[in-house]
């Protein structure tokens, strides 16, 4: 995400989950922050998967954006 000044602007990552749900045919993702997604099953599907694929890679990088918590 670029920022007004043509800077890289840092994300800071959601750390509460979103919540999905089936509503006549359609999936609905209600996120954090208001955010709100009416899938298809099949791109809902599709999303699924590739979160679990993303959040599978980020595991194993470094990460300076999420504080240690102890």
């Amino acid at each position: 995400m670029i920022s007004e000044d043509g800077e890289m602007a840092r994300l800071e990552p959601e750390t509460v989950a979103g919540k999905a749900t089936a509503e006549s045919g359609v999936v609905l993702l209600d996120g954090p922050g208001g955010v709100a997604v009416a899938m298809t099953p099949e791109a809902a599907r599709e999303t699924g998967h590739s979160l679990i694929a993303a959040a599978d890679q980020a595991d194993f990088q470094p990460n300076d954006i999420i504080p240690e918590t102890t």
